[in-house]
């Protein structure tokens, strides 16, 4: 495998692991916990706006993970999710250290780093971008 197809495929499965990580974030806050409850959690954590809030973290997790896992507007999509980790940084994990088992930020640290790489570098050959000449 050439550098560029070992570069494509390690793209490829950048969005995927973070594309169903996202997916499932999202898809968690709309339909397992409900809205109503994480606007709620967002409330007590003084996040402003937190049924507005709510709606708008949940739909770019699902829809913007959903872009990643089919690399279609994959700059977009990882733009918005490592604005939704800085976020999730700011309001819930940054006093708490580093380890999740203490809400800490290392899975957030890692999730905006992996969306900040898709949105400099792109989906790759790989993706419904490149196939639709973007």
């Amino acid at each position: 495998m050439s550098f560029d197809g070992l570069r494509d495929f390690a793209l490829l499965l950048a969005r995927l692991g973070l594309g169903v990580i996202f997916v499932a974030h999202g898809w968690q806050k709309f339909f397992d916990l409900g809205l109503d409850r994480v606007a709620g959690q967002f409330h007590t954590i003084g996040i402003p706006q937190p049924e507005v809030t709510a709606a708008i973290v949940a739909g770019v997790e699902l829809v913007a993970g959903v872009a990643l896992v089919l690399g279609i507007l994959t700059p977009l999509a990882g733009i918005l999710l490592a604005v939704d980790m800085l976020g999730a940084f700011y309001f819930v994990h940054a006093t708490n250290g580093p380890f999740v088992e203490n809400q800490g930020w290392e899975l957030v640290l890692a999730l905006f780093v992996g969306t900040v790489v898709l949105a400099a570098v792109g989906a790759g050959r790989f993706s419904l971008d490149k196939a639709l000449g973007g």
